[in-house]
């Protein structure tokens, strides 16, 4: 029997060394200039912000806590730099229809230009309307007006009067309006003197005085009609002086916008109503001289669908900025947090009046997408589809490619207001989702629309190769995040001590974490704890005091566990040696917290048809990948011992004292050296625990968790107190996995434990029993006092027993 290698003290831990690089704190090194480990992610993005085609949105994949926002936006907005400003969006007026806003599309910082003009506007045109009507060019205007309809009427009236004296009768205007009266020598004829009249001559009169009447009638029929011309003639002097008083307005403001087409239509608009609504403009002032006239000639529009109450008229030339970008160079970057459907989608506002509610063009509120149009949105996949109607929203939009405020309430009949439907926008934006990796793997399987929307996939790395070139990036990493946050420099040895906590993280000595969330909370509390010893720089003891104090806050759960060995509650032996028992070890993980815990693993052995019977998988305790690892044991007890014979055993395994569940199968090899102890009554050696997973050729395979497994087994051995007889077996290929805490790479170095790797079933069950393992002679035979032998003759026995057993049931001896 081959005698096995111990591992030494200096493979249990990967200390970090800067060679050949001279620097005494991170005062020394230089920001890192571009994101360490990420070339993937960084050729993925460039790819998906310069494909032009639709579709080619990405999903940034990854853990949370690596930093995709910060690298996704950082590199982003240097790509923003170098492409067309942002242009503005406004909503104004719509005076065809006022349920219709229309959309303005201005180049950037223009929109609220437009709107302070339009603001001085609104300020300014009721006063300069008053002035125009109170001047005296416009009374001697509409005086002469006045006269002229007067003196038509006085003219036809007086013609009629001349016609009527001719004829004998005088025209007389009554309360009851106009009469014809006989006279006679020039005066009104008294009734007693029309009674004396022959009765033939009245009879003359009255055809006369009909006669005279239907002229009248005439006259009168087309008086409403002059009426109605001077009317109009006062009201086109009304129009024509409204004109003339806002065109220095306009004029100004069209001057500085004579390149924007849909300004000056919109300029159009606005001084066509006002022209038409002038009354409306300045109704509430005290009339006076001309502003009266005008206010008792001009007719109220009703164009607006709004009352003045709610809705001035003067607001409808006012002008909606809902995108200002007057600030911003380059492509809008914008990150949102809360993506709900209106902060993603828009929105239109409502104000309350008298128990109703009302709104306006000045109400449309822009979502997130309105803000990222012509550059970048960057948005948490979980967030989106978590929150109501905003997924299915979000890509309706992304599809479409139009912009269109909609309330969902009003899709589903939810709400009956009336609302208003503004012009929809051209969207013109790349969309980054971020989120985990499963989310992103569900929705390529499980919504048809997501592939066809986000087309470009960005993996970002967990972790990257420890080599001496990345850890001098990992130091300059820790450099920048140092300096971005305000935090003590670290010393040389302090900066080596986060770059293992890195190795630990992804338990790999030749890797680093590069999940910089967990390195930045490490920084910060290291920080902290300097501050509390009075460092001017953060040492290694202020690294160590901050993980130590990091594991003790989460580890409560496990010096309950601990307690309960130490107290012997849950069994566990660390001495002596018994058949059909060993050490397992297996890795909790509660919220933080990520701890070993050995576990008793039992076998015990009869006749049976070659079953090795699961007890936690009969119960429903064994996850699938536990069970599949139990089955495994079976392939290899008949590759080896079952060449002539079928196995005649029944097995049974169970993790003893086990009240949950147990998944994975890095406790098979342990189940293996159990089972083989079981069969050959060979006693195993309690002071070792087991961990790794077998295969059917009984080579042992790596597991993850190897660090807190083995100190999980060290903290129960030292509370009850190294005997330099126990150790920990780990596969050969998990020790590029190690970095151990100093209390057990210590415990190692004075021989007190023993971290042992093996690499097939053989070698350790040797290892555990003290006994070679044996192969097979040229006569398929095993050597006598071997492993192999035993576990083969208690197998033989079994089978000889079975067809005993088989035999006398059929009622005959077996032949």
């Amino acid at each position: 029997m081959d005698k096995w290698k111990e591992l030494t003290p200096g493979e249990l831990y990967t200390f970090c060394e800067f060679k050949d690089t001279a620097f005494e704190s991170t005062e020394d090194l230089q920001d890192l200039e571009s994101f360490i480990g990420q070339d993937r992610v960084i050729s993925a993005v460039k790819f998906g912000i310069q494909m032009k085609k639709d579709g080619y949105n990405i999903y940034a994949l990854g853990p949370d806590e690596t930093d995709k926002k910060n690298l996704i936006e950082h590199y982003l907005k240097k790509s923003a730099l170098q492409e067309d400003d942002a242009v503005d969006w406004c909503y104004i007026y719509n005076f065809k229809d006022n349920r219709k806003p229309r959309i303005l599309k201005l180049p950037v910082g223009m929109g609220n230009e437009l709107k302070k003009l339009m603001s001085k506007l609104i300020d300014e045109l009721p006063s300069v309307l008053t002035s125009a009507f109170e001047s005296e060019e416009y009374q001697n205007r509409q005086q002469v007006i006045e006269e002229e309809g007067k003196d038509e009427e006085t003219r036809r009236f007086n013609e009629l009067s001349e016609r009527a004296q001719e004829q004998g009768f005088a025209l007389l205007r009554t309360p009851a309006g106009f009469t014809f009266a006989p006279l006679k020598d020039g005066d009104i004829m008294a009734p007693e003197d029309l009674k004396n009249i022959p009765e033939e001559e009245q009879k003359e009169m009255e055809e006369t005085v009909r006669e005279l009447q239907k002229e009248l009638q005439k006259i009168l029929r087309k008086l409403p009609g002059r009426q109605r011309e001077m009317r109009e003639k006062k009201k086109d002097l009304n129009r024509e002086i409204a004109r003339y008083a806002v065109n220095d307005l306009i004029d100004d403001i069209r001057k500085r916008f004579t390149e924007e087409p849909d300004v000056q239509t919109f300029l159009d608009d606005v001084q066509k109503d006002i022209v038409e609504n002038v009354r409306d403009i300045i109704g509430k002032q005290q009339p006076g001289g001309g502003l009266s006239a005008l206010l008792q000639i001009q007719n109220p529009s009703d164009t607006s669908g709004y009352t003045s109450d709610d809705f001035s008229i003067l607001n409808r030339y006012n002008v909606n900025v809902m995108v200002d970008n007057s600030e911003l160079r380059g492509a809008p970057v914008i990150f949102e947090d809360n993506p709900t459907y209106k902060n993603l989608i828009g929105k239109v506002e409502y104000r309350s009046q008298l128990g109703a509610l009302t709104t306006d063009f000045s109400l449309i509120k822009a979502g997130a997408l309105h803000q990222a149009n012509g550059g970048y949105l960057i948005v948490d996949a979980r967030k989106v589809i978590m929150e109501p109607f905003a997924w299915e929203g979000f890509k309706r939009v992304l599809k479409s490619g139009k912009l269109r405020i909609e309330s969902p309430g009003e899709s589903y009949g939810l709400i009956n207001t009336v609302s208003l439907e503004p012009e929809p926008i051209d969207l013109n934006v790349k969309v980054i989702l971020l989120g985990e990796r499963l989310l992103y793997y569900l929705l390529c399987t499980y919504d048809p629309e997501f592939n066809d929307l986000f087309k470009v996939e960005a993996d970002f790395e967990d972790e990257i190769d420890r080599s001496d070139e990345n850890q001098l990036l990992y130091a300059r990493m820790i450099t920048e995040m140092v300096r971005d946050n305000n935090l003590k420099a670290l010393k040389r040895d302090a900066i080596a001590r986060v770059i293992e906590y890195g190795s630990r993280l992804v338990s790999d000595g030749e890797k680093l974490s590069i999940q910089t969330h967990d390195i930045l909370d490490l920084l910060r509390e290291a920080n902290y704890w300097a501050g509390k010893e009075n460092h001017s720089l953060t040492e290694r003891s202020d690294v160590q005091t901050a993980i130590d104090q990091m594991i003790y806050r989460s580890s409560r759960i496990r010096d309950r566990v601990q307690q309960t060995i130490k107290r012997k509650t849950l069994f566990i032996d660390t001495e002596g040696a018994k058949i059909g028992q060993i050490n397992g070890l297996s890795v909790l993980m509660i919220g933080k917290s990520m701890f070993g815990k050995p576990s008793r693993i039992t076998a015990r052995v009869q006749i049976g048809k070659g079953e090795v019977i699961n007890i936690e998988r009969e119960v429903e305790l064994s996850g699938p990948i536990h069970s599949k690892g139990v089955l495994i044991l079976s392939g290899f007890l008949g590759q080896r011992y079952a060449i002539q014979r079928p196995l005649s055993l029944s097995a049974s395994l169970v993790f003893e004292q086990s009240y949950s569940g147990v998944d994975g199968d890095s406790a098979s090899s342990a189940e293996l050296y159990v089972l083989l102890s079981a069969i050959s009554g060979i006693p195993i050696k309690q002071s070792y625990a087991i961990t790794g997973s077998v295969n059917q050729h009984g080579e042992i395979q790596p597991i993850g968790g190897v660090n807190e497994k083995i100190e999980g087994f060290f903290d129960v051995c030292a509370d009850r107190g190294l005997t330099g007889e126990q150790g920990v077996l780990i596969p050969q290929s998990n020790v590029k996995n190690l970095m151990l805490k100093q209390e057990v790479i210590e415990a190692v170095e004075d021989g007190k434990f023993h971290i042992i790797p093996v690499d097939t079933v053989d070698k350790g069950m040797e290892i555990l029993t003290g006994m070679p393992m044996g192969e097979r002679d040229e006569n398929e035979r095993f050597p006598e006092n071997t492993i192999n032998f035993k576990v083969e003759e208690r197998l033989n026995q079994l089978a000889e027993r079975r067809k005993v057993y088989s035999g006398l049931q059929n009622g005959r001896k077996w032949e």
